[in-house]
């Protein structure tokens, strides 16, 4: 029940906010544009308005929505695996390499275009997930050695960032720079919208199939071999997967943080810790919040924009502060204590 309101609730917000912004257009305009490009018998909109509608507006708020369902799936995932609440989808070095890759391509040249932008970023992304598993080595599927390689990866090509900025980099491909690393789907297209669409459906598949063991893994590596699973296996899955559909959505958006950090905590105080539910509802929340913070971007100021990751950090900041300060509840992942702690007897009642 809950995961068909959360779902309605996103597909109310995406109709609002396609018809949110400087061209004043109706729900019905949308629903008009949408029908005629679906092959229905409508009378099309002006050509402007369609391209509004069409080329502009739907991709993008579709894009904020698999970006911020991605993102919440992401963060579930992995704080769950690692067990630290503190776990988001850019734990592995994921971002700082899609920023070298982004950057690369911005600076030195190396391509023109979204296309290009896109696949810098995702080719930067692969390579420091590679380097991560390199500095881990054969045992990468503990919690400790993976973040441990990931903190040092972030800190590598975030050097390389810096690196190449200072280097070689005019004050315009500077600016455009910093706009795209704080987090932007100004760049949203069909295409980043259809890759965006069968990776995060594979890798939602993947970690709903594996929510049994992940479950499990929420009582420690020890609880979930005692049930079946085999640790290493599951983790190595989940972790290649949740890499993978990262890189794609940093690829398409750049780093947008705190809605694979903060969307688990609150979904967990609604639905509990257990992962059938606690993922989809996760993927709806997180979408639905990424709409609204990219609506709130492009017309806060308009006509000039905001970072949608900038406006993420603005109300992630202090959901973060509230969580934190009452770790208790839902939200808060099983304990070794408690998951050690046998469940109590129930005396039979004596006869009277």
């Amino acid at each position: 029940m809950k995961a068909v309101v959360t779902a309605a609730v996103l597909l109310a917000s995406i109709a609002a906010a396609v018809t949110i912004g400087v061209a004043d257009l109706s729900a019905v305009e949308v629903l008009r544009t949408v029908a005629a490009h679906a092959g229905l018998p409508v009378t099309p909109l002006p050509p402007l308005a369609d391209s509004i509608v069409w080329d502009l507006r739907m991709p993008r708020v579709l894009l904020a929505a698999l970006v911020g369902g991605g993102l919440a799936v992401c963060g579930a995932v992995l704080q769950a695996l690692t067990r630290n609440p503190l776990a988001d989808p850019y734990l592995l070095g994921i971002s700082a390499g899609a920023s070298t890759g982004a950057v690369g391509v911005l600076v030195l040249g190396l391509g023109a275009g979204t296309v290009a932008l896109s696949a810098g970023a995702f080719a930067g992304s692969v390579a420091a997930f590679g380097v991560a598993l390199l500095l881990a080595g054969s045992r990468w599927t503990q919690p400790a050695r993976i973040l441990l390689a990931g903190v040092a990866t972030a800190q590598l090509f975030g050097a390389l960032t810096s690196l190449t900025m200072v280097a070689a980099a005019s004050p315009d491909s500077t600016r455009s720079t910093l706009f795209w690393l704080l987090g932007s789907l100004t760049a949203a297209s069909w295409p980043s919208v259809a890759l965006c669409t069968v990776t995060g459906a594979v890798v939602l598949l993947v970690c709903w199939a594996s929510a049994p063991a992940l479950d499990a893994f929420s009582f420690g590596a020890d609880v979930a071999q005692s049930l079946g699973f085999s640790p290493s296996r599951v983790r190595a899955a989940l972790f290649a997967a949740t890499a993978l559909l990262a890189a794609v959505l940093v690829a398409s958006s750049g780093a947008i943080g705190f809605v694979g950090l903060t969307v688990p905590h609150l979904v967990r105080r609604l639905t509990g810790s257990r992962h059938r539910t606690l993922l989809p509802v996760c993927a709806l929340a997180g979408a639905t919040l990424l709409v609204w913070a990219d609506t709130l971007a492009r017309t806060a100021f308009a006509p000039h924009e905001l970072p949608v990751g900038v406006v993420t950090a603005l109300l992630g900041v202090p959901v973060f502060a509230w969580l934190f300060r009452r770790p208790t509840g839902a939200a808060a992942l099983p304990t070794r204590r408690q998951a050690a702690k046998p469940t109590p007897a129930r005396r039979p009642r004596q006869p009277v």
